[in-house]
């Protein structure tokens, strides 16, 4: 796979590949932990969490001024992997459920992740604008695209297994302590502590309470104070599973720093030392402007494909059969609506070499699509994506009346297999955007504007996911079939749109 790569590839691949490890073990658990520490509605728990993944990718352009400015890139990037190490030690520390005080203990929290988000700006653009670095010298410009696939593929490596670890440490710790998973049990909880349960939730807690419970039950009050707890508690355990990913990445990094190119020499080695083409001020302004709209309209697609933390997650909760993936290891059960975070990674893994494969063998024929075309074919097949959902859930019932029996019970919930097909066909056309952005970002951006550019499209990306919450309300307030249909509506206006400007970006990217 590495074959004919720049052989600096496989170390920044494998730091990434530890970060993303320890960055996926939360963002599997983040925002159902919201809700379930602090009573959260969906709404309030998706604003916290778009913002969040918002400051992820905006903060890159911070760190890519940063980087720029001091031209220290590997410098920028080992500090953003300790920020981030420290951030998730601080979200890591176990704190009392029910919460005695939600403001500050949410404060605190939220403290937590925006250092995290902080190291990460530091981190993520500027890795990347070291491997775009790579593939400058003429040996390797051929092999970009592939480059950068190999480069997101170990990202995915990285996020695999990392839902499925915090789930078992999560579940786990509830057995350790008597009891069993059950995602209807927390919100109904809350419920009951708050007094605000109607009589069909408090049989159904009553009756969930007995199933859960490894020990019985005698006291309800007593049984949801001790529930939450542990529930909350085993989650921020997996906070320290990803403090350990992170430590692991900065050994490898450092193991690896001195192989790796710096943006910062304007030189590129090729069979000796060429200097970097000098741009007339026209050229650079057609390639900003490319970039830019390029950005305007992959916010779109953000929008909509991070959805699979937010609202897709929030289905697996309420109208997905979780028994039906259910993985009992004796000392702890894989189970809960987390586990379908690890489908998008492993499909990734997957079928990134098929990706590749057939971009290879249209390349042999002469009819490899250009970037650009490739990243609309993308938004397309985001679109069929969605609307799978729209078709698959036509039949459930209005989220209000899911909460007002207290959830679903088994044989009203739809299969597994509707997210975990919507996951197969989001992750192809993942393939076609987000690697391949990477590229055409390391390839169109001036030299002089490497760091910076690529934290543009992170600040893109940024942006779709402040929007994030939208999703949310659309949740609780519309069929949820038209949820999923104002998404297909916003991955076709982005294709339609980016098939307008192809053969202007096919010019400016020569």
């Amino acid at each position: 796979m590495f074959k004919n790569h720049p052989k600096a590839l496989i170390g920044a691949a494998l730091a990434n590949m530890g970060e993303r490890f320890g960055f996926y073990i939360m963002m599997a658990m983040l925002v159902l932990f919201l809700s379930s520490k602090f009573g959260l509605e969906e709404g309030q728990a998706a604003l916290i969490y778009s913002v969040f993944y918002a400051l992820i990718y905006l903060l890159a352009l911070a760190g890519g001024l940063i980087a720029d400015k001091t031209r220290k890139y590997k410098g920028t990037i080992f500090t953003g992997l300790i920020l981030m190490t420290i951030g998730y030690a601080l979200i890591s520390i176990p704190t009392p459920t029910p919460v005695p005080n939600v403001a500050l203990y949410l404060t605190l929290t939220c403290a937590g992740l925006f250092v995290i988000a902080f190291g990460n700006g530091l981190f993520k653009g500027n890795l990347q604008a070291v491997v775009g670095q790579m593939y400058d010298d003429p040996k390797y410009s051929a092999r970009r695209d592939s480059g950068f696939q190999i480069f997101y593929m170990f990202i995915n490596v990285g996020a695999l297994f990392a839902p499925l670890i915090a789930v078992g440490i999560r579940n786990w710790w509830l057995q350790t302590n008597g009891f069993l998973y059950n995602g209807d049990v927390s919100p109904l909880c809350h419920e009951y502590l708050g007094g605000n349960i109607n009589p069909e939730q408090l049989e159904r807690l009553t009756s969930l309470s007995q199933e859960v419970s490894i020990n019985g039950v005698t006291d309800l009050t007593a049984f949801c104070n001790s529930y939450l707890d542990v529930f909350n508690t085993g989650a921020q355990y997996t906070f320290l599973a990803a403090v350990g990913a992170m430590l692991i990445s900065v050994v490898i990094y450092l193991s690896n720093k001195n192989r790796l190119p710096d943006p910062a020499n304007k030189a590129v080695a090729a069979k000796g030392t060429v200097e970097a083409p000098v741009m007339d001020t026209k050229e650079i302004k057609q390639r900003i402007y490319a970039l830019f709209s390029v950005f305007a309209i992959v916010i779109f697609f953000w929008f909509s494909f991070h959805q699979n933390g937010v609202t897709l997650t929030y289905f697996a909760k309420d109208y997905t059969n979780l028994s039906m993936l259910k993985f009992d290891l004796g000392f702890t059960t894989i189970q809960g609506a987390e586990v379908f975070q690890f489908f998008n990674p492993f499909f990734v893994v997957f079928l990134t070499p098929v990706i590749i494969g057939l971009f290879g063998w249209l390349k042999a024929k002469g009819k490899e699509p250009s970037t650009p075309k490739k990243i609309a074919i993308g938004m397309g097949i985001a679109a069929v994506a969605f609307a799978v959902m729209s078709f698959g859930s036509m039949e459930v019932p209005a989220l209000s009346d899911v909460k007002a029996m207290g959830g679903l019970d088994d044989a009203m919930r739809v299969t597994p297999f509707l997210l975990i097909g919507t996951y197969f066909i989001l992750t192809i056309a993942e393939l076609f955007i987000s690697p391949l952005g990477l590229s055409f970002v390391s390839k169109v951006a001036p030299p002089q504007y490497q760091g910076i550019m690529q934290g543009c499209w992170l600040g893109a990306t940024a942006l779709g996911n402040q929007l994030l919450f939208i999703g949310a309300i659309f949740y609780k307030s519309i069929p949820i079939w038209a949820t999923w249909s104002v998404f297909v509506a916003a991955c076709l206006i982005s294709m339609f749109t980016m098939l307008t400007m192809v053969k202007w970006l096919e010019r400016v990217s020569k």
